[in-house]
C-alpha cells in the first residue's frame, strides 16, 4: 500500500538505550498499523489517540489539598456551595466523566475533554470542560438556574415581559473533529459543537461528543446578554496543527476580560476552541457578570482571619541573605527619613506613619530614605524578629474568589549577581535600592473556602501556581521562597535566570531554604478590606503614602557591564551583549519603589 516501516538498531546501545528504541519502535509500528487501519476502513484519526489506547496516558487523578479543609466561622454565604449572581444562582461542579483524550505521539502532548455530573436538579449546564493531560484532575465548570424574580436584588419587578435568563440554544455549529467531518461514526473520534444561540442570548462553552449526531438541545443553557461579560483567552491548552496542514485545531483557557477587585466578571470553567484566533478578536463565548450588590460570597472578618491561619504561607530567606525584612514600624522607629524636593535635611517618621504626606499621586515631590548616621548599614540589614506581612482582601472574579494578598517590606534591596554560562559575576551596585516591597496572593474560592492557588511576585511580574504544583511545609500551608538579594517570591528552591535560560545568561535569583523565614499564618497585619466597609478594617497611616519609599539614584552601570562584555569569548560576545540590553532599566540605577497602595494590582488583577 505505498507505506514501510524501516528502523535500525545499534549493536553497541546500552540497556537503558535498548529499552528506549523499544519503545520507539512500538510505537511507530503503532502508527504504522493504524495507518493502514485508516485507509482500509475510512476512519481519519490518526495523530488522535482514545485515552483507552495503549500510547495514551492514563487518566489523570484528581487533585485534593494536602490536608481536609476546615470548618470556616459562620456568617454570610462564604464556602456555602452557592453564589447568588443576581438573577442567576451558580454551584461549581467538579465531578466529570471524560468524554474523548487525545495524546499527540508525536510530542507526548495531549488534552481531555469532560462533562459534569451530578449536576442539581434545576441547575443547568452551561458547557463542557477541557485541561492537559499532563496535570492532575483539578478543574471546574459552573451550572446555573434562574433565580426567584421576587428574591433577586437586580430583578426587573416593572418588566413583566423580561426574557427568561437561560435558554436552549437553536442549533449547534460543528466547530471541529478529529476525522474532519467524517458523518462515518468511527466511535473514537470527537466532535466540539458551539450552540447557537436565540437572539439576545450568549453561549458560555462548547459541549464535546464522541459521535458526530448532535447534542440534543437541552443537554446546555445559554444566558441572557446582559448577565455575561466579555472574556478573552488566557493560556494555550493545546496547539497543534492535524493531519491536514491547513487545518489546525487549538484549544485556549478563557478569563473574564474585565478583572480586579472592580471586575464583575465570573468565570464559567469552560474552554475556548478553533483553528486560530486574531488578537483583540472578540470570542464567540462569553462569561456570566455578577450583578450582585453586596457580593454575599465574600468573607466576614473573622473568616479572614480563619482563612490565613489555615492556609499562610511560611517564607523562605535564602542561608546567606543578608538584606532581610522588618517591620514597617521598625524601620521608622530606626531612623528612616522622610525628605521633599528642594530641602537638604530629611524629617524624622513617626514609627506609624502619621507625619507621612497622604493620598495624591507619585510626583517626586517626596520619598523616603534610610538614616544618614551610624545606624544606615545596620538598618539595610533589616530585623526579622519584627517583620510581618501586611495582608490586602479584595474580591476577585467577581466575588467567585477571594484574592488575600500578602505584602513583605524589606529596608533594602541589594546588587545583583550575574550569570554567564559557568561564570557568576557580583557586581557591587546593580540592582540595588533602598526599600523594597513584594508580595504573594492567595486566591481563594468562595463556594468551599478551598486553596485554589498562589501567584508569585517576580520583580516587575510574577505568576500564578496551581495548588497542586506548591509545596506544603504543614497541612494546607504553602512554602514561598524568597530570592537571594532581591526578594523576588518562587514556589520552589533553586536557581532562576531573569535573561535567558536557554543561553544559561543573566541575573541569578538564588533560593534556598533557611532557618530565616517569617510564617505569615500568625505573624500578619489585616491593613486593607475595602469591601467588609470603612469602619471594620483600619488602614496603617502609611499605607496612604503613595511616593517612592527610596531615592533615585543614576549611576553608568553600562560601563561595569561593557568591561564583562570585553572579557568574553568572542562566540558569546554578540548573544550577552543582546542579552543585557533587555533588562529592565530599574537595574542600571536605584530607584526607590511605591507602596503597596500605588501599586497597579492593589485594585486591578495581578500581572500574569
Amino acid at each position: 500500500m505505498g507505506v514501510g516501516l524501516r528502523t535500525r538498531l545499534s549493536l553497541s546501545v546500552s540497556g537503558a538505550s535498548k529499552i528506549k528504541a523499544l519503545r520507539d519502535i512500538f510505537f511507530k509500528v503503532l502508527l504504522y498499523v493504524r495507518g493502514l487501519l485508516a485507509m482500509m476502513f475510512g476512519c481519519n484519526c490518526f495523530f488522535w489517540n482514545r485515552v483507552t489506547d495503549l500510547s495514551s496516558p492514563p487518566e489523570p487523578k484528581p487533585f485534593s489539598l494536602p490536608a481536609p479543609i476546615p470548618i470556616w466561622p459562620e456568617g454570610g454565604s462564604f464556602a456555602c456551595g452557592k453564589i447568588s449572581l443576581g438573577e442567576l444562582e451558580v454551584i461549581k461542579i467538579t465531578s466529570f466523566e471524560l468524554i474523548w483524550g487525545s495524546n499527540l505521539i508525536q510530542d507526548n502532548k495531549g488534552v481531555a475533554f469532560y462533562k459534569p455530573v451530578g449536576i442539581p436538579d434545576g441547575f443547568y449546564c452551561l458547557g463542557h470542560y477541557c485541561q492537559p493531560n499532563s496535570q492532575p484532575l483539578r478543574g471546574f465548570v459552573l451550572v446555573a438556574r434562574e433565580v426567584d424574580t421576587h428574591l433577586s436584588e437586580t430583578a426587573h419587578a416593572c418588566d413583566p415581559d423580561q426574557s427568561p435568563a437561560l435558554q436552549e440554544p437553536l442549533d449547534y455549529a460543528l466547530i471541529w473533529s478529529s476525522d474532519y467531518g467524517s458523518k462515518e461514526n468511527n466511535g473514537g473520534c470527537c466532535y466540539v459543537w458551539l450552540p447557537q444561540p436565540p437572539e439576545g442570548y450568549k453561549p458560555m462553552g462548547y459541549l464535546v461528543t464522541d459521535k458526530p449526531d448532535k447534542p440534543e438541545l437541552d443537554q446546555v443553557r445559554c444566558v441572557r446578554a446582559d448577565l455575561t461579560d466579555k472574556c478573552e483567552i488566557y493560556r494555550l491548552l493545546l496547539g497543534t496543527s492535524s493531519k491536514l496542514p491547513n487545518y489546525p485545531f487549538r484549544v485556549w483557557d478563557t478569563r473574564p476580560s474585565r478583572r480586579g477587585m472592580l471586575g464583575r466578571g465570573v468565570p464559567v470553567g469552560t474552554f475556548l476552541c478553533g483553528s486560530y484566533w486574531d488578537a483583540g478578536e472578540e470570542l464567540n463565548i462569553a462569561c456570566l457578570k455578577n450583578l450582585s450588590h453586596t457580593l454575599p460570597a465574600m468573607p466576614n472578618i473573622d473568616q479572614i482571619h480563619a482563612l490565613i491561619h489555615h492556609y499562610g504561607p511560611t517564607v523562605f530567606f535564602h542561608p546567606e541573605e543578608v538584606f532581610l525584612p522588618s517591620s514597617v514600624p521598625w524601620f521608622f522607629k530606626n531612623g528612616a527619613r522622610l525628605f521633599r524636593a528642594g530641602f537638604l535635611d530629611g524629617e524624622a517618621i513617626d514609627a506609624s506613619g502619621s507625619n507621612l504626606p497622604a493620598g495624591g499621586k507619585n510626583d517626586g515631590e517626596f520619598w523616603i530614605d534610610l538614616p544618614g548616621d551610624d545606624r544606615r548599614e545596620s538598618v539595610k540589614h533589616g530585623n526579622l524578629e519584627s517583620a510581618k506581612l501586611y495582608v490586602h482582601v479584595k474580591p476577585a472574579l467577581g466575588g467567585t474568589f477571594t484574592d488575600i494578598a500578602m505584602w513583605v517590606f524589606c529596608p533594602f534591596n541589594g546588587p545583583v549577581t550575574l550569570k554567564v554560562g559557568l561564570v557568576n559575576i557580583a557586581l557591587s551596585k546593580m540592582g540595588q535600592h533602598v526599600g523594597d516591597w513584594e508580595h504573594i496572593t492567595l486566591r481563594i474560592c468562595n463556594f468551599t473556602g478551598e486553596l485554589w492557588s498562589i501567584y508569585f511576585s517576580q520583580h516587575s511580574g510574577g505568576e500564578w501556581v496551581n495548588a497542586y504544583d506548591l509545596e506544603y511545609i504543614e497541612g494546607n500551608k504553602a512554602v514561598v521562597y524568597s530570592s537571594k538579594s532581591g526578594h523576588a517570591s518562587y514556589p520552589h528552591p533553586g536557581i532562576y535566570l531573569q535573561g535567558s535560560s536557554k543561553l544559561g545568561i543573566g541575573v541569578r535569583n538564588d533560593c534556598a531554604l533557611s532557618n530565616l523565614y517569617v510564617d505569615s499564618s500568625i505573624r500578619y497585619q489585616l491593613v486593607a478590606a475595602e469591601y467588609l466597609g470603612d469602619e471594620v478594617v483600619t488602614e496603617p497611616f502609611w499605607l496612604q503614602f503613595m511616593r517612592e519609599w527610596g531615592p533615585t539614584l543614576i549611576y553608568d552601570s553600562r560601563t561595569e557591564l561593557d568591561k564583562i562584555i570585553k572579557n568574553l569569548p568572542v562566540l558569546i560576545r554578540y548573544s550577552v551583549e543582546s542579552m543585557f540590553d533587555k533588562l529592565p532599566v530599574e537595574l542600571y540605577g536605584e530607584e526607590g519603589p511605591t507602596g503597596p497602595k500605588e501599586k497597579n494590582n492593589w485594585v486591578g488583577d495581578e500581572r500574569s
